[in-house]
């Protein structure tokens, strides 16, 4: 099957470095009620029949404007700001623009997702004011309930497709794309 040049990027990326996966296609997705419709499809078909964790995914900014993060955390879980700006620690919290998000994750709303963090490495003219310490601007958040899970899943960049990997793919991710991240105990 032949996808757009997004979800072939990361695709590619999956391929290029022997992580497995699994793409589901769907209609645009931006709610995740609308996406619990399809992803019950997945949960059926998927290996044992439980499913992988489905994330949900946030793209924020600290207040000055100079640090960029992500959060991923489970689907069924809910998250406010304000309890959010406590657990990351770090200030006052506010979504990213769309302008923010395709310069820093590659991703229009609506597909954001752990796959965006391709996007966060070889930066070399990005302004050095946004990139933290490790040379990343972003920084990524993630539901420590990712880890005890078999598989989870992400849209590809777009929010056509969920891409479903094993969690050591997850972290092989997380390794090659080589930023900090945090794993949060969300209730």
């Amino acid at each position: 099957m032949e996808y757009n040049e997004t979800i072939q990027e990361v695709l590619d990326f999956l391929k290029d470095n022997d992580i497995p996966y699994e793409i589901y296609t769907h209609p645009s997705l931006f709610t995740i009620e609308e996406a619990l419709e399809y992803w019950a499809k997945i949960d059926a078909s998927h290996c044992d029949g439980t499913g992988p964790l489905h994330c949900k995914n946030l793209f924020m900014r600290n207040h000055k404007g100079n640090r960029h993060y992500l959060i991923s955390y489970n689907c069924h879980k809910q998250l406010d700001i304000h309890s959010l700006e406590h657990m990351l620690h770090q200030g006052k919290l506010s979504f990213g623009s769309p302008e923010r998000l395709l310069r820093c994750l590659g991703v229009k709303p609506g597909s954001v997702g752990m796959f965006g963090l391709i996007h966060d490495m070889n930066l070399q003219d990005a302004d050095p004011k946004e990139l933290f310490e490790n040379g990343h601007r972003m920084k990524f958040f993630y539901d420590a309930d990712i880890l005890k899970s078999e598989y989870v899943s992400f849209h590809p960049c777009d929010n056509t497709a969920t891409v479903v990997i094993p969690v050591s793919g997850f972290r092989k991710v997380l390794e090659i794309w080589g930023g900090e991240a945090e794993a949060l105990e969300i209730d």
